[in-house]
C-alpha cells in the first residue's frame, strides 16, 4: 500500500436535520470530529484532512493537531465536498486514492477503514466499499438498512461485485443478505468523473447516491467485513457512542 498517495478525507457540516451541530458534540472529553479523526490517523492508511463548511469545526480540528480544509456550504453531498476540498489541495496530483470517512462515526474500527482498500488491488474497480451480513430479522426488512446485491468476483474470497443497491429486501430467496455500510474509498478520476454527473433515475427514486456510479457503468466492489460502525444521527446514537468510548 502507498500510504503517500492515500489520503482519507472526512466531510463534516453543521447543519444536521437531527442533530444540529453534531460535529462538536462531546464524546468522553472529545468534539465528535476529532474522535473521528483519530479514528482515521489510527488506520494508518494516510494523510487524513477534514472538510468542513464551518469555521468552528476547522478550529477544533486545527486545535488537536489535525488538518483541515473549508469547503462551501451549499454541498449535496459528502463526495461534493471532498472533491472541492480535494481540488484545493496544492498536491492534489499526487492523491490516487480518496477515503470518505463519513464525520459521524466516532467509534469505527481502524481495520473497517482499512478494508476499504481491498477491493481497489484489482485495477478494473473504480470505487470501492463495505458490506456486513446482516443478521438480525428486522434488518432484513428495515428501508433504512441499505441492502448491496453483489456477487463474487474471483479476485478475493470477501470481495464482492456489487450489482445493484436497494432499500427493499433483496435478493429474493434463500441466503445472506449484506448491509451496505456508507464509507467508499475512490480512484481520483472515478471522484472527479462522478461529481460531474447529474443525479440518476434510480439514485433518485432510492435515494442512494452510489446507484449513480453503478447506473454510468462505473464498477463498486465491496469487502466484507464483521460490523457495522455506529453512525451518530440521533440523541440516543450520541449516549450509546459516549457509552462506546467511555469505556
Amino acid at each position: 500500500m502507498n500510504k503517500s498517495a492515500n489520503l482519507v478525507m472526512i466531510p463534516a457540516r453543521m447543519a444536521s436535520t437531527r442533530l444540529p451541530g453534531k460535529p462538536l458534540a462531546d464524546i468522553a472529553g472529545l468534539p465528535m470530529i476529532v474522535q473521528v479523526l483519530h479514528r482515521a490517523q489510527e488506520a494508518d492508511v494516510g494523510r487524513v484532512i477534514v472538510a468542513t463548511d464551518t469555521q468552528e469545526v476547522l478550529d477544533v480540528v486545527v486545535q488537536h493537531g489535525g488538518e483541515a480544509v473549508m469547503t462551501r456550504e451549499d454541498h449535496v453531498s459528502g463526495s461534493d465536498r471532498i472533491y472541492e476540498a480535494l481540488e484545493n489541495l496544492a498536491d492534489a496530483d499526487q492523491v490516487e486514492t480518496i477515503i470518505n470517512v463519513q464525520g459521524d462515526l466516532p467509534t469505527i474500527d481502524k481495520d473497517v477503514i482499512r478494508a476499504s482498500l481491498i477491493p481497489l488491488q484489482n485495477g478494473d474497480v473504480d470505487l470501492a466499499t463495505l458490506i456486513t451480513e446482516i443478521t438480525l430479522d428486522e434488518e432484513r426488512d428495515d428501508p433504512n438498512v441499505v441492502k448491496m446485491v453483489g456477487t463474487t468476483c474471483g479476485v478475493a474470497e470477501n470481495v464482492r461485485r456489487a450489482l445493484y443497491f436497494t432499500r427493499a429486501t433483496a435478493p429474493h430467496g434463500d441466503g445472506p443478505l449484506y448491509h451496505h455500510i456508507g464509507l467508499y474509498a475512490w480512484r481520483r478520476e472515478a471522484l472527479k468523473r462522478f461529481v460531474s454527473l447529474p443525479p440518476s433515475p434510480l439514485e433518485l427514486r432510492e435515494k442512494l447516491e452510489q446507484l449513480r456510479a453503478l447506473e454510468n457503468g462505473m464498477r463498486i466492489d465491496a469487502a466484507l467485513v464483521d460490523t457495522v460502525p455506529l453512525g451518530v444521527d440521533t440523541p440516543d446514537h450520541l449516549e450509546r457512542a459516549r457509552a462506546i468510548l467511555s469505556q
